[in-house]
């Protein structure tokens, strides 16, 4: 529960500011602006936000206000306050189907239908599989609290499909998250891409951080002066002229990889509307085309992607399950519609 400040009489004037976020620097933090720190911590705000905090007195630093140009130094206490309680997270139980395939009291992995958001988060309090799961798992004890990602060890993205592997106690969680951390799970997704790539198969590296412009999106540094180590490797498996279906191996897992990796390869994901897919970036002009792709969007109005395969060591047995799934109906659709195109296309 979001508790009042109350650290020194220098911080106790005028209303009472409850605590939302908490930093401490690293030992080996280099001097740095701190509204430039927050940006890097805080999702979904700008530096204009973080200013005007500081000017109301609600960034504390060591029991002390501090103004927007302050320098981090090592071990700093970092508190950012406002003037409301932090909202109290209830993890509501929630009777929504979700295809289970494969359970044992230890794991389960479910096939994520694309439109559900996996955990809950400002705007999106209900309605998650982590609600479903709630729901579903009523008689354990680690989805009877507070957490918002109870049992998960890895997401994907609201509009992308496929498989996710749920802990259901903390032996599973913690042995299952070592895997994804040590990159020793295997992860393959398709994609229908904008394009058709050089080579048949390639490696895509570079950095992925936040976008400086809109931090809800993400941005590829490929100089590695900012953002996280990033690598998906690709291989094409069939080319459909103007766009092309891949597959995609995660060797890192970071936010938005794949969708921000093969745009910054010049292949955005089909209908990806957040990095440009959901533009007409190749073929004809003629009106007929046009509809085509139009008709393509109706039937998938999502990201073209689809997380088709995962493989991880069982964190009680110590066995190797892998999963293999189908493409859902809306990508399949709109695959065959393109196969239909390209075979009536007059040489």
């Amino acid at each position: 529960m979001s508790k009042p400040l109350k650290h020194s009489d220098e911080i106790d004037e005028q209303a009472e500011l409850f605590e939302h976020f908490r930093f401490v620097a690293d030992k080996g933090q280099n001097p740095l602006r701190i509204d430039k720190f927050l940006l890097h911590k805080l999702e979904d705000t700008s530096r204009t936000k973080i200013k005007a905090a500081a000017d109301a007195g609600c960034i504390i630093v060591n029991d002390q206000r501090v103004k927007a140009n302050y320098k981090v130094k090592p071990d700093d206490l970092i508190l950012v306050m406002l003037s409301y309680p932090k909202r109290e997270f209830e993890l509501i139980p929630e009777n929504i189907p979700i295809n289970i395939i494969y359970e044992d009291e230890d794991v389960l992995v479910v096939n994520k239908e694309p439109g559900m958001v996996v955990h809950p988060a400002f705007g999106n309090y209900s309605g998650t599989l982590v609600n479903a799961l709630a729901y579903h798992f009523q008689e354990l004890e680690m989805f009877q609290g507070t957490d918002s990602r109870a049992g998960l060890v890895h997401r994907i993205d609201k509009n992308t499909s496929g498989l996710l592997v749920v802990a259901k106690n903390d032996h599973a969680k913690s042995h299952l998250g070592n895997q994804f951390f040590n990159k020793t799970t295997h992860r393959i997704y398709n994609a229908l891409v904008w394009g058709s790539p050089d080579e048949e198969e390639g490696t895509i590296t570079g950095n992925i951080g936040r976008n400086p412009k809109n931090r809800k999106l993400m941005h590829v540094f490929p100089d590695g002066d900012q953002g996280k180590h990033a690598v998906t490797h690709f291989r094409l498996l069939e080319d459909l002229s103007y766009i092309s279906l891949i597959e995609c191996k995660l060797e890192t897992g970071r936010t938005h990889q794949i969708r921000i990796h093969m745009k910054y390869a010049g292949h955005p994901l089909f209908n990806d509307y957040e990095y440009g897919g959901n533009q007409i970036l190749k073929g004809t002009t003629f009106t007929k085309y046009k509809q085509f792709i139009h008709n393509c969007f109706n039937i998938l109005p999502r990201q073209a992607l689809h997380a088709k395969e995962l493989g991880f060591t069982h964190p009680v047995s110590g066995k190797y399950l892998s999963f293999n799934t189908d493409l859902p109906d809306d990508l399949s659709e709109v695959i065959r519609k393109w196969r239909v195109y390209l075979s009536n296309r007059p040489e």
